[in-house]
């Protein structure tokens, strides 16, 4: 008879395999003497494998993570499932309900880690995440959308030469795969120092519902797990294509933004991706490519200054640039 696989426990919650638990993990108090608790939902597989730690809102005003997580919860089942997943929907709680990227106390929770148990809040908050979360996973996917007033394409930043990492972005399927080294003070960054694999989805726009970011960061997701062996099934995804580079187009003079092309467009050397224009007339500026690519980032607020960066465009190699157009032309045809 083979021997039950051992409990999970988190903080003073003990999970039983093959079942379901919400934990609460004490985070701080606000002023006013109100716990603030981190919610966790913890699925032990009656299986042995991986521990996938999914977890979104690290900055508190990106909300299609939070999305993405809860529309996970209703498709995984603890009974069938190999391994143990740990849900966090929101990890930067301060930040969520003040809808800001920051803590109280302005600080980037995403510079702060490992933390400490004895720091400030972003220090303390980064410490429970690292010590309670992240040494406890062995893979770790991160759900994160572009700044306020800033849309990402879906795209998935990771460490391209780690095979774990790059199978994982593959895997996944977002249509670009960008390479990205580690941050000083990040989860990831403290992640893959400690040997853990751990992918960041970038899609949509702060304080924005983005669905199909949505739908397919829900589908990437379900995705990792099936290469992890986590959950049965084919991985089904459109196909991804790591770009080589990437940089911002920033504007050459002040004024308004007519727009000429769009997130997930394809461009030339030389296309127009925008007119600058005087708000009182006179001066049109058209601002160019500087290269091939594909537009993977922009601005949306429809005025500028000198020197802002309003485009992000991804560069490819030439037989690559065809596979991700047509990537592209899939991804979208299935999700928007």
């Amino acid at each position: 008879m083979a021997k039950k696989r051992e409990a999970f426990t988190l903080g003073e919650v003990s999970v039983k395999a093959g079942t379901q638990e919400s934990v609460k993990l004490p985070a701080a108090r606000l002023y006013n003497d109100t716990p603030m608790e981190l919610h966790v939902e913890v699925f032990h597989g009656t299986k042995p494998g991986p521990t996938l730690l999914v977890c979104a809102a690290i900055h508190g005003d990106e909300l299609n993570g939070v999305e993405i997580c809860r529309r996970l919860l209703s498709k995984i089942n603890a009974k069938t499932l190999v391994g143990t997943l740990l849900v966090v929907p929101i990890i930067n709680v301060f930040g969520f309900i003040q809808q800001s990227r920051y803590l109280p106390d302005r600080r980037d929770l995403n510079r702060c880690f490992p933390g400490s148990s004895k720091g400030a809040l972003a220090s303390r908050l980064a410490y429970l995440v690292s010590h309670q979360l992240v040494d406890r996973a062995t893979h770790i996917i991160d759900l994160h959308t572009g700044a306020i007033h800033r849309d990402n394409l879906p795209q998935i930043r990771c460490d391209t030469d780690d095979e774990v990492m790059f199978a994982m972005a593959n895997a996944f399927g977002a249509p670009v795969i960008m390479t990205s080294k580690n941050v000083t003070g990040s989860m990831r960054g403290y992640a893959n120092s400690k040997g853990i694999p751990c992918i960041l989805y970038e899609a949509g726009e702060a304080l924005r519902f983005s669905e199909m970011s949505i739908k397919s960061g829900v589908k990437g997701v379900q995705n990792v797990m099936r290469y992890l062996e986590m959950i049965k099934g084919r991985i089904t995804n459109k196909g991804s294509v790591n770009a080589s580079r990437s940089y911002w187009v920033r504007s050459e003079t002040d004024g308004l933004i007519n727009i000429k092309l769009k997130l997930g467009e394809r461009v030339n050397k030389g296309n127009i991706l925008a007119y600058v224009v005087n708000p009182h007339g006179g001066e049109t500026v058209a601002l160019r490519a500087p290269t091939d690519g594909i537009i993977i980032g922009n601005s949306n607020i429809p005025v500028t200054n000198e020197g802002e960066a309003l485009f992000h465009i991804a560069q490819f190699t030439g037989d690559e640039i065809e596979m991700v157009n047509d990537s592209l032309d899939d991804f979208m045809a299935e999700y928007a």
